[in-house]
């Protein structure tokens, strides 16, 4: 399998809210890492244990927006929502192996555009 086919097999187990299916595509030395709250998240245990546990509305349901591959690293941009929550993950993965060996991934939330910048921008919404 190739890196891309690697990080979307990931992706599909991941909708089906299995997390320790999702883990099986991951490295059991995986790095996991957030850098807005600057939390890492080391090994298949320790990633299926805060993705089960994690106070959601629902079932989550993860949408791939866009996937861009070079060589071992896959980037994704997914929607992520459980009925209530709404946010959007950008990713980097690195695969080696056959197996996703880390993941840095940055949650960019929603702001609303500042009035000085109107007479330059046009707002626009996905």
């Amino acid at each position: 399998m190739t890196p891309k086919d690697i990080v979307l097999a990931f992706w599909d187990a991941m909708k089906t809210n299995d997390f320790a299916a999702a883990a099986q595509w991951l490295s059991p030395d995986f790095e996991g890492f957030w850098p807005q709250s600057g939390e890492l998240t080391i090994g298949r245990d320790n990633f299926t244990a805060i993705n089960a546990f994690y106070p959601a509305h629902g079932t989550w349901i993860f949408d791939i927006n866009s996937i861009v591959c070079e060589g071992s690293t896959v980037v994704t941009d997914v929607s992520v929502t459980d009925g209530v929550q709404k946010a959007r993950a950008i990713t980097f993965h690195t695969v080696e192996n056959g197996l996703i060996r880390r993941q840095k991934e940055f949650w960019p939330d929603d702001f609303t555009a500042p009035d000085w910048r109107a007479k330059w921008v046009k707002v626009c919404h996905d």
